[in-house]
């Protein structure tokens, strides 16, 4: 039975955990093998892991620390940064990761989520979209390579267009609401939910578990995921892993 998902999401920037605001100076907040540790003692719905240094370098994903990762985590572990091709997917799941997550690869070669999906199943093919407002007109435009690259493909068309092909999932993920902490953009989910069926994961701007309450409360079976959250605490942002335990959770689910 599907319900909603409170999902811790890791950036990993020159191999070390970061935390960005609207895409830009990540700031180093740790070791990333440390953080799953103390993300298992916390019995976390589950995980995404995002090398947000990949497509920008060019290159494939770290292989080495996806398998120290999946190695040491006990929960469901969705992994995205540089997959460009069916064999670096599979090799991925075989690793231990449950999901694979695409975004700059999808929307230059949309097949190859299908591709994917016919091998691992299309359950385990997640979908990246990086979404930032549009300064005249309204709407939004999807963006690549860390905020810097706008795309051709139009929102919605995309979506629908993920939908036919029958993926496991889409992110939607805020540049605007990125690191802010003052909450999800919910206007854009809200029209992104009444033109699609797929499970929908959101990201950017939750500064509070009543941000995540908010989500889901409104949108029901929904997966919320935070970077900021977890890893900072108080106005200063001191550096420290959190998680809501499961007397927290309750209210919320």
């Amino acid at each position: 039975m599907l319900r909603s998902r409170i999902i811790p999401c890791l950036l990993i920037h020159n191999k070390g955990l970061v935390k960005t605001v609207n895409f830009k100076n990540p700031k180093y907040v740790g070791d990333p093998i440390n953080a799953v540790k103390i993300f298992n003692e916390k019995e976390v719905d589950e995980l995404i892991v995002l090398d947000i240094d990949a497509t920008k370098e060019n290159r494939g994903p770290n292989l080495k620390m996806i398998k120290s990762l999946a190695n040491e985590c006990r929960m469901p572990f969705c992994y995205g940064g540089g997959i460009t091709t069916v064999k670096q997917a599979v090799k991925i799941i075989s690793l231990g990761a449950e999901k694979v997550a695409l975004s700059y690869s999808a929307l230059n070669n949309i097949s190859l989520c299908q591709e994917i999906g016919d091998i691992i199943g299309n359950q385990s093919v997640v979908v990246v979209i990086d979404v930032k407002k549009k300064k005249i007109f309204g709407g939004y435009d999807i963006y690549t390579h860390n905020g810097t690259k706008k795309s051709n493909w139009k929102l919605n068309d995309f979506i629908s267009k993920l939908e036919e092909i029958g993926i496991g999932e889409i992110v939607i993920n805020s540049i605007d609401n990125d690191g802010v902490m003052q909450g999800y953009d919910l206007p854009l989910i809200e029209n992104i939910r009444g033109k699609c069926s797929m499970p929908i994961t959101v990201i950017g701007g939750a500064g509070s578990l009543q941000n995540i309450k908010d989500l889901i409360n409104k949108f029901k079976i929904i997966g919320a995921a935070a970077g900021s959250l977890f890893v900072f605490k108080g106005k200063y942002k001191a550096v420290l892993i959190s998680y809501p335990n499961r007397e927290e959770r309750k209210p919320i689910y």
